[in-house]
């Protein structure tokens, strides 16, 4: 299906349909998709309704029809409203990839509040902090976090928290090991309900808040303009902030998505690791998938052999992943080596994906690895690689259906650049954010007429493939000249004995900043600093040649395994045995 007008609620002003990437779309993927005019919570219960019995998630080996699912969040939805949820209010959901975070969402959808996703790896005080500032008085968690949230509920803003447990899905040994857990970092966690605390299955023996087909549509939700999530971000900047995704953003970017996949609905599995509380977790692995009435299979957090055992298990034909995360299956598949030709397509997102990794990933049976991008402000989804003959290895591919995107002068963010040079991305389509919460400023200076700068540098191909290479916060100026830190690494990486390589701009009094790497070595190898040093010589030009070298034993990195630049450009890094020097360049 291509271009009609028809079939899009919403569209942008004016989409240039004869861009060069169009012509590349697949007879069967449609350069403009339908989205109903409906709350998010559209998704699953359209899932119920054709497929009640198809599951709609696993974990530990345990199913849950989309028929349960869809109940038990319209019980929990009658709960929650009792407990003050509903329009204009925001419930925190502080839970790790579990059937009651999918339970908790479209409860909280149905009620008309907002979703304020908040991170496990958040303190107390952040936690805090992010409370307060959205007057979020509801929060649903697991045992485990809850003692981050006790301060918020005895002194406020918290006025109820609703707890949830692992405890009785595990095999009995883990079981006791995690009520010790839980023991040891009760801090006055009490599991039993009162006033303020909450058992999350007691909350599911209220009656359901309706029938399927009129939940969500009796909260008076208006998609286009009211918030189903707010995310917290860095955004574009260092300084955090809270992105609006609307219910439209989040539809739009899962039928977006939906049609990407292809494939038949109630079919196919998609592995469910990506933390859900981040939006690619969340639009990739869940909204997505409801889309297609498929199955996630959950697990609470990344842990290699256990993840490995749940893909050979439960056999999904979707996985979304990092790049971390396939070298480390990559690693322990190298010892036990499975045939995983059932996997139809992997998708990689978050940070580049090495070319090595990606091969030896496949070397497995995976049918396909794609690469795409997104960013929490779209989403996050606006490019993604074709499949088949089509897919660019180490491109991000192109545009999604009803997706524009520009190459601009960094400078100006309006002078559109021709293809092959390298400049912003700007997006525009039905997933960017409505802005970021009470920061109108931070939100003007980054949409102007529905154009979303994310700050990172590409290039565009003759075909319209876009290629990432860089976030413009991180490009080095020295002497004049711009250096583009992952240019650099791409060399650096090359190097025998480099297991990983980041490189960031240090201040220098003459050359305004110098190109400064820091290098993880393989295991059991010792980086020659004098051989290095003659390798950039041969593929760099002088000013991109690092002029600090520094050998660390591991680089700081967020929990999708991207590098953090910005806490190495911040702190100094302290250097393991194996080697620190300088290269002259």
């Amino acid at each position: 299906m291509k271009h009609n007008p028809e079939h899009f609620a919403g569209s942008p002003a004016s989409i240039p349909w004869q861009q060069e990437w169009v012509d590349h779309y697949s007879c069967d993927l449609p350069t403009c998709v339908p989205y109903p005019r409906t709350p998010l919570t559209v998704l699953l219960e359209r899932a119920a309704l054709r497929f009640p019995d198809h599951p709609a998630c696993t974990l530990y080996g345990r199913s849950i029809s989309y028929a349960e699912l869809d109940d038990r969040a319209r019980r929990l939805a009658t709960s929650l409203v009792r407990l003050g949820a509903g329009p204009g209010r925001h419930v925190g959901l502080l839970l790790p990839n579990m059937p009651e975070y999918l339970i908790a969402l479209q409860a909280t959808w149905l009620t008309g509040a907002t979703v304020l996703q908040l991170s496990p790896l958040m303190v107390a005080e952040e936690l805090h902090h992010w409370l307060e500032a959205t007057g979020c008085h509801l929060a649903i968690t697991l045992d485990l976090l809850a003692p981050n949230l006790l301060p918020s509920l005895a002194h406020g803003p918290l006025e109820h928290l609703v707890v949830t447990s692992l405890a009785e899905r595990l095999a009995m040994w883990k079981g006791w090991l995690y009520r010790l857990a839980r023991y040891r970092r009760g801090g006055g966690l009490r599991l039993r309900g009162d006033e303020k605390q909450h058992l999350f299955d007691s909350l599911l023996s209220a009656e359901p808040i309706g029938a399927p087909a009129r939940a969500g549509r009796g909260a008076e939700v208006d998609p286009a303009q009211d918030v189903a999530v707010l995310a917290p971000t860095g955004g574009t900047t260092a300084s955090p902030k809270a992105v609006m995704l609307t219910h439209r953003n989040l539809l739009a970017n899962a039928m977006q998505l939906r049609y990407w996949y292809a494939g038949e609905d109630g079919s196919e599995g998609m592995l469910g690791v990506l933390p859900f509380f981040h939006s690619y977790g969340l639009s990739v692995a869940v909204l997505a998938c409801w889309a297609k009435a498929g199955t996630v299979h959950l697990y609470p957090r990344f842990e290699t052999k256990a993840v490995l055992q749940v893909i050979e298990k439960q056999r999904p034909e979707l996985v979304p992943a990092v790049p971390a995360m396939l070298s480390g299956l990559n690693a322990l598949l190298r010892k036990r080596p499975h045939d995983l030709s059932f996997i139809r397509t992997v998708i990689s997102g978050a940070a580049a994906l090495d070319p090595n990794v990606r091969r030896e990933f496949e070397s497995f049976g995976a049918r396909e690895v794609i690469e795409g991008y997104g960013l929490t402000e779209a989403s996050p989804v606006t490019h993604a690689n074709l499949r088949g003959e089509r897919n660019k290895p180490g491109t991000i591919g192109v545009p999604l259906a009803d997706t524009e995107a520009k190459v601009v002068d960094p400078g100006t963010g309006r002078e559109e650049l021709p293809a092959g040079a390298t400049g912003e991305l700007v997006v525009r389509g039905p997933q960017v954010m409505k802005g970021y919460f009470n920061n109108p400023l931070a939100t003007e200076a980054v949409l102007r007429d529905g154009w979303l700068s994310t700050g990172d540098m590409v290039r565009r191909d003759s075909d319209g493939y876009f290629t990432l290479v860089d976030r413009k916060k991180d490009i080095i100026k020295t002497s004049g000249f711009l250096v583009f830190p992952a240019e650099v690494e791409e060399v650096l990486m090359t190097f025998a004995g480099v297991a990983e390589a980041a490189v960031v701009g240090q201040p220098d009094a003459e050359k305004g900043e110098v190109v400064k790497a820091l290098l993880v070595p393989r295991e059991g190898a010792r980086i020659d600093l004098a051989a290095l040093e003659e390798h950039c010589k041969l593929h760099l030009g002088r000013h991109k040649r690092p002029r600090q070298v520094e050998v660390v034993s591991e680089l700081p990195k967020n929990f999708l395994g991207k590098v953090l630049r910005r806490r190495l450009r911040e702190v100094a890094v302290v250097s393991s045995p194996s080697g620190n020097g300088q290269a002259p360049g």
